[in-house]
């Protein structure tokens, strides 16, 4: 393009370079979304799926900056709970509702293990420190049900601290509600074989391996146990002020589309008339003068 440059007006030339800032946009998009095997005649996510899959991801995508939008304005605060086996897709749609929206409107909570201080502290005190204020939406990539998962089977807490939480956990939620706090969970549902082919999947491929760690595999052996410990948690804190929702997450490219839709709906959110926005005139000064790059400051253009 740039030897025909010469062939376009000044405005032409904006409209070409906005539409390909936008097809950048959509490979980026596409990049995330390069699987070995998709796309084949054959393939679960044939040509035309991915078309719709697409369509429909930018679709929700616009949605959900006017819900960011309809936040802002209105001063609500966001909680969303994602939980689920390792591997159940919750980092994927967390990826996919954050991609296009404001880090400083929405943003991810996902705490590592507690240190020693935080472990003689109120078990909800380092999750309150995260929640939002008046325009914010927080995602939990993970959550306080740590100790409802992975803390029971691996017993990294005692019978005593599991049934407080229990009889904690419905006042502590229905108080963030009643403050005001629009709280949402979901529990990505995946069977027993589609975790086995995803960790087999992290184990071949060098770019996803960092995702699987040792507590990844020692949750592998214990199944059953996450099981059980998963119905007696969705049993025992689905209350009405906050119940649990189930996302059926074996196929993760319809989980996305399903979980972003149905979060859509849980929000009373409507357009935010905002004013046109114009761009200003630059100010050109007569004695400013563009100093050049060092160029031992220019990284190599190899590509």
């Amino acid at each position: 393009m740039t030897e025909n440059k010469d062939r376009f007006s000044p405005a032409e030339l904006e409209r070409i370079r906005i539409r390909q800032e936008i097809i950048d946009d959509l490979d980026e998009e596409f990049e995330l979304e390069l699987e070995a095997g998709s796309g084949g005649e054959n393939s679960e996510y044939s040509t035309a799926f991915r078309k719709v899959y697409f369509s429909e991801l930018v679709r929700l995508q616009g949605e959900l900056i006017k819900l960011q939008d309809w936040v802002k304005e209105t001063g609500s605060r966001v909680v969303v709970l994602f939980e689920g086996r390792d591997a159940a897709g919750k980092g994927g749609v967390i990826k996919r509702i954050t991609q296009r929206l404001n880090p400083r409107i929405c943003r991810v909570a996902a705490l590592p293990a507690p240190t020693e201080r935080e472990r003689t502290q109120w078990y909800f005190q380092r999750y309150v420190a995260n929640l939002p204020a008046a325009g914010e939406i927080v995602l939990f990539d993970r959550s306080w049900y740590n100790r409802a998962g992975v803390e029971r089977v691996m017993n990294f807490c005692s019978d005593d601290e599991y049934e407080e939480f229990f009889r904690s956990v419905p006042e502590f939620e229905r108080m963030l509600v009643r403050s005001g706090i629009k709280l949402i969970k979901y529990w990505f549902s995946i069977t027993d074989d589609e975790q086995e082919a995803r960790f087999e999947a992290r184990i071949s491929d060098p770019l996803k391996q960092w995702k699987l760690s040792p507590m990844d595999l020692e949750s592998r052996k214990r199944w059953e146990a996450y099981t059980k410990a998963k119905e007696i948690m969705l049993e025992r804190s689905s209350i009405p002020e906050a119940p649990w929702w189930v996302v059926q997450a074996v196929d993760k490219k319809r989980a996305r589309l399903n979980c972003i839709n149905h979060l859509l709906t849980q929000i009373p959110y409507q357009d935010i008339t905002k004013p046109e926005v114009v761009l200003p005139p630059r100010v050109y000064h007569p004695d400013y003068e563009r100093q050049p790059t060092p160029e031992n400051m220019i990284i190599p253009e190899i590509y």
